[in-house]
């Protein structure tokens, strides 16, 4: 039966938003789920074979050298369960990457093989497969270093196995029957152990010419030239570098002053860094920054992953990685690193962010040692889960999961280098399989294969257990899933922390024989956590009538509304787009039931974000005084919660479909006002800065923009057209902005700004007016049987052209399309500025929706799979 190795959300455990999916890894097979649509259209990884790399030969005799025991263990098999490893090699680890580093502003996964073989793949945007695409193979571009330096990185590596019983049995745990693998053991062994002793026996006789041999036989080169022999050490030494075992991303690089990735055009690039663990104990450290400029078509995948370091981390198997940012110091954010190894010892490394992204090539490691936690019992470190409070930003969490089923917990206090151990427990019964921390540090899940999934707070240095909440604002499972779970393998938080996901492998013996038990292997389990209590005990008095709500417990009507406020807070952060899935999600779910419940919590935080009563009144008139990014969760808000029609429970066959709060139909009013009024402000400072650039490039004719990669202020004829068509509505500041850039002579409109004010059908070349900035009507040609049709097109959300016949992309939001990316400075906004002059900036255009913040991409068709932002 194949296992299930690991589960990740692209969030990677992260606070931070990320793009929304879910990958779950068993065998050979790599399952990428939408978790808003978890019956839906799926992707796949199918694992090819990888062939074993060249790095010498050796003589038949060293086959039983102790070094090469648990190596020659995991090749011997019988010919027919080769053939089935060699065509099934399983999946031990996967990472995704932060969100922008695809060519089409997406995520990468890595996926590492028990072959110890590491590869990135991307979604299929332009292949239009459910199958994943490669980008790039790690472990070719680490052999190629290494061979280029004749394998000095591993010379420091001594060739050992810290316990060759459990390496064997780790390595062959998908090759090899446990019986089988035993015999081979105790057989090698006794044969291992009798070699040794005739070794010993004439050591003194043959020194001289076991010397002589082996200095003719690392010269002697066999058959074509292509492989030397090598000693034993040698051998083993070399395969421990290339036998990969995890892989993780570090979160997004922060760009300081100074500091980011100059590309060929000058523009800052951010980057992460992909660390891969292997048997000798060195994590080698790959930077790899997003592409110059993003794109839906047919634009080549970057293969640029530089090799920045081989961190010397342990002496023993790396078994995991967790990455942290510790950024309370814009000017010098540190980037921290915990490593977990076979023998239970867990390190904890820093490294300053900008020593790792202005390094341009492989020097020493850049990676400091903080603090080494020895495991007494000697049990294996299998997960590690770390990250920066955010209750305490200068406070560091560690959560330790080992093998014995227990858990550790740390904490350190980053400017004084202070290490404390805040709590332990006997957590479960087996392995740990699954950590993660989930809002801000306050609350630790963990799981196990004893088939537990539990939640722990720090409370007076002790871990407690809580309850995971049971009541569900709405829940949709499958009847085709029997209730049949023997273990956990692995969970994920999602990006808003209000979803949890946990897989779940079923038990062969309480499954139908004959049916169940050859299909079903695992489960996917997806929990809400939003009502997750955070306190041991809370005092907290709800600002609302808890009888209005009977059908939930008041504790847990008070954790969901400060959890919801928490998760749409978390969205303030510029540099991220909003992923707010599991929000909406859960508004919606509670809308169904008690409506005025999400209406208190909206009310809330919207007094909280603009200052002002309840009355929505009041707050159309401050929206001018609110960030960009507060707009754009509103405008998410407003559309997909509070106006958009929720289908209740059936009542004799039909759909019953509940309005905003009740019908009421002024109140209905009003949201629509907020609405449009906060589309209308986002639209103004995007063409009051594109009227400013425009300004700018045309008396000053430097050039900047007409570079690829900048940001071009195309479609300003028509923008001004629409400040022409919005006169009443519009600030004056604005209007200024439009009569100057009507003054421009067209000798001084720059050529990459494509001025045009005449537009033309896409279909028939008839003329188009301006009458919205998301769509148009053409006027249609004119022939002897009268007007041909008439065609409806959409324009460009950001430069209001219209948008061409080919592929553009698309806000699942908001449906609107775009043809240009739009300009970073539009997300940093904190209000309306009086100078769009100081925004500007030398960042590459975001592949966001201008409107609602979340990611572009590309509009697929239904039996794809694609990710739900919203």
């Amino acid at each position: 039966m194949s296992t299930m190795r690991s589960l990740r959300f692209n969030s990677q455990q992260r606070e931070t938003p990320e793009e929304n999916l879910v990958a779950v890894a068993s065998g050979h097979i790599v399952t990428i789920l939408n978790p808003a649509k978890p019956f839906g259209s799926r992707g796949l990884i199918t694992v090819p074979p990888g062939k074993p790399f060249p790095i010498g030969l050796i003589d038949r005799k060293d086959l039983l050298s102790g070094c090469m025991l648990h190596i020659a263990l995991s090749r011997d098999s019988s010919p027919q369960e080769k053939l089935n490893r060699e065509n099934r090699p399983c999946v031990r680890s996967i990472s995704w990457s932060p969100i922008g580093v695809a060519s089409n502003s997406g995520c990468l996964l890595a996926v590492c093989t028990t072959e110890g073989h590491v590869r990135l793949y991307r979604m299929p945007f332009r292949e239009f497969s459910a199958e994943w695409v490669e980008v790039m193979d790690i472990s070719k571009m680490l052999y190629s270093y290494l061979t280029s330096t004749n394998f000095q990185a591993a010379s420091f590596r001594v060739s050992e196995v810290a316990d060759p019983t459990q390496a064997c049995l780790d390595e062959g745990d998908d090759d090899l029957p446990i019986s089988t693998m035993r015999k081979e053991l105790k057989r090698r062994r006794l044969n291992a152990t009798v070699m040794e002793v005739k070794a010993c026996s004439q050591k003194e006789k043959n020194t001289s010419t076991v010397t002589r041999s082996k200095a003719m036989s690392s010269k002697k080169v066999v058959g074509d030239g292509s492989q030397s022999l090598i000693t034993a050490e040698e051998y083993a030494s070399r395969n421990a570098m290339l036998s990969s075992l995890i892989v993780a991303w570090s979160p997004c690089l922060p760009q300081t002053s100074g500091g980011g990735i100059s590309t060929a055009n000058g523009l800052i690039s951010g980057c992460s860094v992909l660390a891969v663990g292997g048997k000798s104990g060195v994590i080698s450290l790959w930077r790899m920054h997003k592409p110059e400029s993003y794109s839906i078509m047919n634009c080549p995948d970057s293969d640029k992953a530089l090799l920045v370091g081989l961190l010397e981390a342990h002496d023993t198997w790396i078994t995991t990685i967790s990455w942290g940012l510790f950024n309370s110091d814009a000017s010098n954010p540190l980037l921290l690193l915990a490593t977990g190894c076979s023998n239970g010892s867990v390190k904890i490394w820093h490294a300053c962010c900008r020593r790792l992204v202005e390094s341009s090539e492989l020097s020493d490691s850049p990676f400091s040692l903080l603090k080494e936690v020895k495991a007494a019992d000697f049990a294996m470190a299998t997960m590690v889960s770390l990250t920066v409070s955010g209750q305490s930003p200068n406070k560091m969490l560690l959560a330790i999961g080992k093998g014995s089923g227990s858990i550790e917990v740390w904490t350190c206090d980053i400017l004084v280098r202070r290490f404390e151990k805040a709590g332990s427990c006997d957590a479960h019964n087996h392995v740990v399989t699954g950590l993660a921390w989930a809002f801000d540090g306050r609350c630790l899940y963990s799981c196990s294969q004893d088939d537990s999934t539990r939640c722990w707070i720090l409370h007076e240095n002790s871990l407690c257990e809580v309850p995971i909440p049971s009541n569900t604002p709405g829940v949709e499972s499958s009847a085709d899933v029997p209730d049949a779970f023997c273990s956990s393998f692995g969970l994920a938080v999602s990006p808003g922390n209000l979803v949890m996901a946990v897989v779940r492998a079923f038990s062969t013996e309480r499954l139908n024989q004959m049916y169940e038990a050859r299909a079903l292997k695992a489960a996917v389990e997806f929990l809400w956590i939003g009502g997750q209590q955070l306190e041991i005990s809370s005092t907290a008095c709800p600002d609302f009538d808890i009888k209005v709500f009977p059908d939930f417990p008041e504790k847990e009507l008070i954790s969901w509304e400060n959890n919801i406020l928490w998760s749409l807070n978390q969205h303030e952060p510029l540099d991220k787009p909003l992923v707010v899935w599991d929000v909406v999600a859960a508004l919606l779910a509670f809308k169904q039931s008690i409506p005025k419940y999400v209406k208190h919590i909206i009310l809330k935080w919207l007094r909280s974000s603009v200052g002002v009563s309840a009355n929505l009144s009041e707050a159309i008139k401050c929206l001018s005084g609110i960030s960009s990014r507060k707009l754009q969760v509103l405008n998410i808000i407003s559309k997909l919660v509070i106006l958009k029609k929720v289908e209740t429970d059936k009542v004799d066959g039909k759909s019953q479909l509940l309005e905003v709060f009740g019908s009421v139909e002024d109140e209905k009013l009003d949201w629509t006002q907020l609405h449009s009024n906060s589309e209308m402000e986002l639209r103004d400072r995007l063409v009051g800065y594109s009227f400013t650039f425009f300004l700018g490039v045309a008396s000053a004719s430097d050039g900047k923009g007409s570079k690829p990669g900048y940001w071009a202020p195309v479609g300003t004829a028509q923008m001004k057209q629409w400040v022409a068509l919005h006169c009443k509505d519009v600030k004056n500041h604005l209007k200024l902005l439009a009569d100057e850039v009507r003054s421009v002579a067209k000798s001084q409109r720059p050529s990459f700004c494509e001025y045009v004010e005449e537009e033309e059908c896409s279909f028939c070349s008839a003329s188009v007016p301006f009458d919205s900035p998301d769509s148009a009507i053409c006027q249609g040609v004119k022939c002897d049987t009268g007007n041909s049709p008439r065609h409806k097109l959409f324009r460009c959300a950001v430069s209001m052209r219209i948008c061409p016949l080919v592929p553009v992309w698309h806000c699942m939001c908001c449906q609107r399309w775009a043809s240009i990316l739009a300009p970073s400075p539009l997300f940093k906004m904190s209000g309306y500025p009086s100078d769009f002059k100081s925004n500007t900036d030398d960042e590459p255009p975001k592949p966001w929706c201008p409107l609602c913040g979340i990611p572009l991409k590309r509009s697929l068709p239904e039996f794809l799979l694609s990710p739900s932002f919203v």
